[in-house]
């Protein structure tokens, strides 16, 4: 396997080891008793939930859609089938297919196509004192990450931000990867509406929740006009999604972007042959298809397959596609390299024009009627990259192949810094900075930047790791129940007191965000006051530093970036002592954003780094 392959495969198995040590105990808990006080009544039937470990009440499992089986594979979702007598809502339903993750060990996908359920959290009421009308709470419905390849909603429990705040929060499935993003002109042929021929099924099935949430939220004394969307990494950038949505309009009336992002890919880029005049990416619909040809034997090479496919008719290949399982789909698709840049080749959401607009992201947002205009919350991790960069061995050797060495201190700390303010750029900054002139006063962010991590076999695990990507996650959902690995690696009992208190901290602005729309001063109106990003002049207040008192505490701050600022301070900067290490960072730069701001590289980069191939370090 190449360098970058290696990076990419490490890169994975770190994400979905993290994410699951991070909001995930060890172990498994038998089942819930019933609670007959939980019973409640949806459009499709009475539901029982059971009462939670922080005194509330939880359903678990409900579906919010038919199966998406058989025909329904690749369309739209439909509403969920009622039921008869009292569903018990005990049990998550069934992660969505996904590719095997280290945790497991497995290299066979896993999962099940009959996924889409959804939680519901909410402090405890008897089935007669469910609040209605004027009383009904808000709701925040969380949308998991997991590059929209992995993950599921049970990892996340909504339980102790509902009771602690008197909300409702719930937590979904979506159809991931092929499954749900996925193109082709002969599924287009056999679908019955646009929305069966858009192949964006995974955001689909967002717009499909919230309708669910709409229709039914009131039974479980949630207010369908007041509903949060928030979710981090993948579920941040499906935030965007919805924001731009037309579908998604009046649907939402707050979004919270943890981590997010705003790149879609063009029609081209999901169909597309990667040698047509219009090139499509490696994970294009009709590139599975040559694989998945050559795979079962039809076509000796990509050559030959692409022939092969030229002769099939419409209805030969959508019965070819549809006939096979969705983990011999999912089986076609691994992490390879594309020239200098890297690239998972699973699908991704795409602007089709009927769910997502055609136009990128900030172009709507630079229209007062190009997207749903609500108050938003944007926000990133201070050292987002450190995750993505420790298996790159560019920066990192390992002794034992287990215990991480950083190769050189002072590069590993300054790319981590540009990579991670390259992030903030374009998932906070600049959406920000648009949205605020667009839409006035109701654009927050935020910056986290809680680094207590202990020292571990040596290795300084603060250094390492700092202020991560998705570190924040167990602070907004106020998570208590870690497991072994969480406790030794990230939360140690000397980080405890200032860790609680700053957990409290973002569950108090989350929820007054929740409930008026903006974080202000959290819900007892006692922190400091988290402001909006403020356009007016460089000096002027933008984000919100969420630190504990040893950090430095909850603070706004001026600073902003922008990728073009990024690239041009590499040149100039004396931290970087040598021409190779500003091409280092230049070439990461680029390898994470090929497609932004090209015209913006600087000629030191174009001209003076070709000597410096990115698998060439270290």
């Amino acid at each position: 396997m190449s360098r970058r392959g290696l990076l990419l495969t490490g890169l994975a198995v770190l994400l979905v080891i993290v994410v699951f040590i991070l909001v995930r105990g060890c172990g498994r808990r038998e089942q819930p008793k019933p609670d007959s006080a939980s019973r409640r009544l949806t459009r499709s039937g009475a539901v029982i939930g059971f009462q939670e470990q922080h005194g509330g009440h939880a359903w678990l499992g409900i579906p919010y859609a038919k199966p998406p089986v058989g025909p329904l594979r690749w369309r739209a979702p439909q509403p969920p089938e009622p039921w008869t007598g009292t569903r018990e809502a005990l049990a998550f339903g069934s992660a969505c297919s996904q590719l095997g993750n280290g945790i497991t060990a497995r290299k066979r996908p896993m999962g099940q196509e009959d996924c889409l359920y959804l939680n519901v959290y909410a402090p405890r009421f008897a089935e007669a004192e469910v609040p209605n009308a004027e009383a009904r709470l808000p709701v925040m419905l969380w949308i998991h990450g997991g590059g929209n390849i992995g993950g599921s909603a049970d990892s996340y429990p909504g339980g102790n931000l509902a009771t602690t705040h008197k909300l409702i929060v719930v937590t979904v499935n979506y159809r991931l990867g092929a499954l749900g993003w996925f193109r082709h002109a002969a599924l287009r042929a056999e679908a019955a509406n646009d929305l069966d021929r858009s192949g964006n099924f995974g955001t689909l099935d967002l717009v499909r929740a919230l309708d669910w949430v709409h229709e039914n939220i009131g039974a479980f004394g949630g207010d369908p006009d007041n509903v949060t969307i928030f979710g981090e990494s993948a579920g941040g950038l499906n935030v965007y999604t919805l924001l731009v949505s037309p579908l998604a309009r009046g649907l939402f009336h707050r979004a919270i972007s943890e981590s997010g992002g705003i790149s879609k890919y063009s029609l081209a880029e999901a169909e597309n042959f990667t040698d047509d005049a219009e090139p499509g990416k490696v994970s294009s619909s009709n590139e599975v298809l040559l694989r998945l040809l050559t795979k079962d034997g039809l076509a000796p090479d990509r050559a030959a397959a692409k022939t092969r496919l030229a002769s099939m008719s419409s209805p030969d290949v959508a019965r070819y596609l549809r006939k096979k399982t969705s983990f011999e789909i999912l089986s076609l698709y691994t992490l390879v390299e594309e020239d200098s840049v890297y690239e998972s080749v699973m699908p991704f959401v795409f602007r089709d024009g009927v769910v997502l607009p055609q136009e990128k992201a900030m172009q709507r947002f630079a229209k007062a009627d190009g997207y749903n205009r609500v108050p938003v919350i944007f926000g990133t991790n201070r050292d987002e990259y450190k995750l993505f960069m420790l298996f790159n061995p560019a920066h990192m050797r390992f002794t034992l192949w287990v215990i991480p060495r950083v190769r050189n201190e002072r590069l590993f700390q300054l790319s981590a810094e540009y990579q991670s303010n390259s992030f903030k750029a374009v998932a906070v900054d600049e959406p920000a900075t648009v949205m605020r002139t667009t839409q006035g006063p109701s654009v927050f962010a935020y910056r986290f930047d809680w680094d207590e991590e202990p020292r571990l076999l040596g290795v300084d695990i603060a250094a390492l790791l700092g202020a991560a990507h998705g570190a924040e996650i167990p602070f907004v959902f106020g998570q208590s129940d870690y497991g072994f690995l969480m406790k030794r690696l990230v939360f140690s009992k000397k980080s405890e007191p200032g860790r609680l208190a700053l957990s409290k901290q973002m569950m108090s602005y989350w929820a007054e965000f929740a409930y008026h729309g903006a974080p202000g001063r959290g819900r007892d109106g006692k922190l400091p006051e988290w402001t909006a990003w403020d356009n007016s002049s460089p000096k002027s207040p933008k984000f919100m530093i969420l630190d504990t008192a040893d950090g430095g505490g909850l603070r706004m701050s001026p600073d902003s970036v922008s990728e073009a600022s990024l690239f041009a301070a590499v040149g100039p900067d004396s931290r970087l002592s040598t021409q190779r290490d500003k091409c280092m960072v230049y070439r990461e730069l680029v390898g994470w954003f090929p497609d932004l701001n090209q015209k913006d590289y600087p000629a030191a980069f174009k001209d003076s780094c070709t000597e410096f191939p990115f698998d060439k370090y270290p």
